[in-house]
């Protein structure tokens, strides 16, 4: 089940977002009028994605470390990082962004951190 998180006209481009859906800290990213979502948790060292993180070509780069996610898989592209996080599906209708977060798009584990 969808769930409503920001319009989309707030939402500045390429910058992270941080929202909380069902629990889950959520990464949300506008990329023009595209927006995509993965989970707000970097897998190295459980730091927050959206704090300071940066977003360059469709990454998403970790503030603390410097590993870059894959805004469309999860899947680190450069180290320290090694374990994807996990991808939602989102919903743009009309002016609302809803995320599903019932299963990860790409199959990552929803970390317990």
């Amino acid at each position: 089940m969808a769930t409503r998180v920001a319009s989309l006209s707030d939402l500045p481009d390429v910058t992270p977002v941080r929202v909380d859906v069902e629990g889950i800290p959520i990464c949300l990213v506008r990329l023009g009028g595209d927006v995509r979502a993965i989970h707000d948790v970097c897998s190295h060292e459980e730091w927050s994605l959206s704090d300071g993180g940066q977003v360059f070509d469709a990454e998403v780069e970790c503030s603390l470390h410097g590993s870059s996610f894959s805004l469309d898989d999860g899947h680190p592209s450069s180290l320290p990082a090694m374990v994807p996080v996990p991808t939602y599906a989102v919903t743009i209708d009309g002016d609302d962004v809803l995320i599903d977060v019932s299963v990860a798009l790409n199959g990552a584990p929803t970390p317990d951190f």
